[in-house]
């Protein structure tokens, strides 16, 4: 059955993709203030979003409390992230992202970037749009299937 086949292309595809991301997210820039890979996609998902709580980055990731809590607690010790009251009145606070935090990370997508330009150097712009559209849209539903969306602008 040729889905089958297509199928097992993609896996094995995604899996190399996974293999160069982890390389990647070592977030070796050769800079003493590139982000762990948890603070970058942290840091990313505060930017895009607004200030939240460890609450709702546990449950925006699907991961325990404590692990978050651990995360965050690097990135305030870094002044990456500081906590303020819920603008809103409730109880728990929430952690913005610092001066400090947004530069580095934004330091760190620059360098992401070019690296990523370096490696489809040689793609056209219709090239470029149709991966990110096909990414995108497989994003969109494995976010769908696990029930927690990447907020996007």
């Amino acid at each position: 059955m040729r889905r089958d086949r297509e199928l097992a292309l993609i896996e094995r595809e995604i899996m190399l993709l996974g293999r160069h991301q982890v390389l990647a997210s070592a977030r070796t820039s050769g800079s003493p203030d590139s982000l762990e890979r948890s603070a970058y996609t942290l840091l990313s998902r505060i930017e895009t979003e607004g200030p939240l709580t460890i609450g709702q980055l546990a449950e925006a990731f699907g991961l325990d409390t404590s692990t978050v809590n651990r995360q965050t607690a690097a990135m305030l010790r870094a002044g990456l992230v500081d906590r303020i009251p819920d603008p809103d009145g409730g109880v728990a606070r929430k952690l913005r992202i610092t001066a400090e935090g947004l530069r580095r990370l934004h330091a760190d997508r620059d360098w992401s970037i070019a690296g990523l330009s370096r490696v489809v150097d040689g793609w056209t712009a219709a090239d470029l749009a149709g991966f990110a559209a096909v990414l995108e849209r497989f994003n969109r539903d494995i976010e769908r299937l696990q029930g927690r969306p990447w907020p996007r602008a």
